[in-house]
Formats: C-alpha cells, sequence, structure tokens
C-alpha cells in the first residue's frame, strides 16, 4: 500500500530533536517507507536542498530553529514549496496551529501519538487511504 505504482517506497523526511520520537517514528514507519531522520530543522534544510521527500513530518519544538521556522524557508524553495507537512508538537498551541495552517500543513499530530494515528494520517496525506475494497481485498488473501 505505501509503494508507487513503479513499486518504489514513499520516502519520508522526520525531523525531531528528540531521538526517543525519531526512534518511535522509525520503528512505525520503516517497513512501509523509506524514512530519513533528522534532528534539526537546518539539517533538514540541508537535506532538502538535494533530496525531495514524498513528505514531511516536522517537530515543532526544537532548539536553535523551530519547526515553523523551518517551515517558512521550505515554503520559500521553489522546489520544495509543495512538499506535504505533517506537524508534530507536545504543546497544544492555537497561535501555533493557526500559524502552521497560514503556511499550509496537511494535518497537525499532539505527541503522544498512537502508531495507527500516525499511519492513518500519513495515509491520508499522501492518498493512501485503505478502501473498504482493499481491506475486503486483504481480508480475503488472509483466509
Amino acid at each position: 500500500m505505501s509503494q508507487t505504482k513503479e513499486g518504489f517506497k514513499k520516502r519520508i523526511l522526520a525531523v525531531d530533536d528528540d531521538i526517543i520520537v525519531l526512534t518511535r517514528i522509525t520503528n512505525i514507519l520503516r517497513n512501509d517507507y523509506e524514512l530519513v531522520t533528522v534532528n534539526s530543522g537546518m539539517r533538514a534544510l540541508r537535506y532538502l536542498r538535494e533530496e525531495k521527500p514524498d513528505l514531511i513530518l516536522l517537530d515543532i519544538r526544537m532548539a536553535q530553529q523551530d519547526g515553523i521556522e523551518t517551515l517558512r524557508e521550505i515554503r520559500n524553495m521553489e522546489e520544495r514549496k509543495d512538499i506535504p507537512v505533517i506537524m508534530l508538537t507536545g504543546v497544544e498551541n492555537k497561535d501555533i496551529v493557526v500559524e502552521s495552517a497560514k503556511l499550509g500543513v496537511c494535518d497537525y499530530l499532539l505527541k503522544p501519538f498512537s502508531s495507527t494515528e500516525l499511519l492513518k494520517r500519513i495515509q491520508r496525506v499522501l492518498g493512501q487511504e485503505e478502501t473498504e475494497e482493499d481491506y475486503e481485498r486483504e481480508r480475503r488473501i488472509m483466509e
């Protein structure tokens, strides 16, 4: 389900300064997606100068350069401004939600998040939502 028509896995860039969160994201996504992890907004921008992932998971609260600042810079990169972004945060803050929305985020996920919820949101953003037909097909295969 996470593969494109050509058979390649979708690539996700996960940006968080918490190694525990990055490890958790890796454990959840490693079987279905090609995952690249970085621990700062600055490293994310460096990576994005060379590569274009299919989706970015971006933490809001990070040292040096926060997620909003990083997202502003991504949106100013001509070849990267259309990459879908899901913001991750441990803090509910209306101003940050509004600012994220203005910058065109696709979703906003509060930490701690469940594996199921993260996968569901990624699949929705990447247009990979499981239809009832997909579910039935998988169920018949498993029988």
